[in-house]
C-alpha cells in the first residue's frame, strides 16, 4: 500500500487513541481544515474491555455478510486498517483511498425482521463491507440505496441477553459525510458534509434538532436574571436546564 495511506493510517489511530482516555460518552467528528485537511477522530467509552486489536486487511479477500444463506458476498476492492471490537468484529477503521468508518453505540436502533427476501448482514462486518469495497461516502451512499440489505444483530460478547444495537458513521478524504441508523425497522442515511459531529443518542435527527434549539438561544438571555419575566432560559426545548432549577428563579415571584 502507498506511503499515504501508512501515514494517514498512524494519524488516524493516533488521533482515536488520544481522544480515548478523557472520553465521557462515544462521539465522533470530521475536522475540515486548511488547505483541504480532513480529520475524523472519535473518543470511546464502554463500560467493559473490549479485547481491542489491530488489524490489517489486504485487497482481493472473499468475504460474506456472516448471516446466514441469504448473506451479502463480495470481494475486497480495497486494503484497510482496522480495530476490533472483541476481536470479532470491525469497530473503526480506514482504508487506502482515505473512506474510515465507525461505530457507536445507540440504545433506540431498531433492525428490520427476516423477511425471507432481502440479503442480509451481520453488525459485526457492517463497517467491514464498506472499507473494503468504496473509496468515497457518496460512492458508498448511492450503492446502498440501489442495492439494500439488513443488518442483523446479536448478543454482546461476555454479556448475556443484551443485543448489539449501533449506529454507523463513514467520512471521506474529501470532507464528505453520512450517518447510517435503523429506526424502526427502516435504514436512514444523514448523507453531506454538514454531518460532522455525532454522539450515541438520541437518533441523529433529534441530535440535529437539539443543536438548531441551542443555535438559537442567546447565551446572555439563558443565563438567570435578578428580576423581570422568564426568558428563553424558559422557553419550550428537548434538553435544558428546567425552569424549576435553582439556577433559575421561579416567575411570578412569591408574594410575602
Amino acid at each position: 500500500m502507498a506511503t499515504a495511506f501508512h501515514k494517514a493510517a498512524a494519524l488516524f489511530l493516533a488521533t482515536i487513541m488520544a481522544a480515548a482516555p478523557t472520553a465521557d460518552a462515544c462521539t465522533r467528528a470530521v475536522y475540515l481544515g486548511p488547505e483541504g485537511r480532513v480529520l475524523t477522530g472519535r473518543s470511546f467509552d464502554w463500560s467493559a474491555p473490549i479485547t481491542s486489536n489491530l488489524w490489517v486487511f489486504p485487497r482481493g479477500m472473499e468475504r460474506d455478510g456472516r448471516a446466514g444463506p441469504r448473506s451479502v458476498t463480495w470481494t475486497s476492492r480495497y486494503g484497510s486498517l482496522v480495530v476490533s471490537g472483541y476481536d470479532i468484529s470491525t469497530v473503526d477503521g480506514m482504508n487506502e483511498a482515505g473512506l474510515a468508518t465507525n461505530l457507536l453505540w445507540q440504545v433506540d436502533t431498531e433492525y428490520p425482521g427476516d423477511d425471507g427476501t432481502t440479503p442480509r448482514m451481520s453488525l459485526s462486518i457492517w463497517a467491514q463491507y464498506f472499507l473494503d469495497n468504496f473509496a468515497t461516502v457518496a460512492e458508498a451512499v448511492d450503492h446502498l440505496r440501489a442495492n439494500p440489505f439488513d443488518a442483523v444483530t446479536g448478543e454482546v460478547p461476555a454479556m448475556p441477553g443484551r443485543m448489539t444495537t449501533v449506529h454507523l458513521l463513514l467520512s471521506d478524504a474529501t470532507g464528505d459525510s453520512a450517518i447510517l441508523e435503523w429506526i424502526d425497522g427502516e435504514l436512514t442515511i444523514h448523507h453531506g458534509r454538514d454531518y460532522r459531529v455525532m454522539t450515541n443518542e438520541p437518533r441523529y435527527e433529534e441530535q440535529l434538532a437539539v443543536r438548531a434549539y441551542w443555535n438559537r438561544v442567546n447565551p446572555r438571555d439563558f443565563l438567570p436574571a435578578p428580576a423581570g419575566p422568564p426568558t428563553a432560559s424558559c422557553a419550550p426545548r428537548s434538553i435544558s436546564t428546567p425552569c424549576s432549577s435553582p439556577l433559575t428563579r421561579a416567575w411570578p415571584p412569591p408574594r410575602p
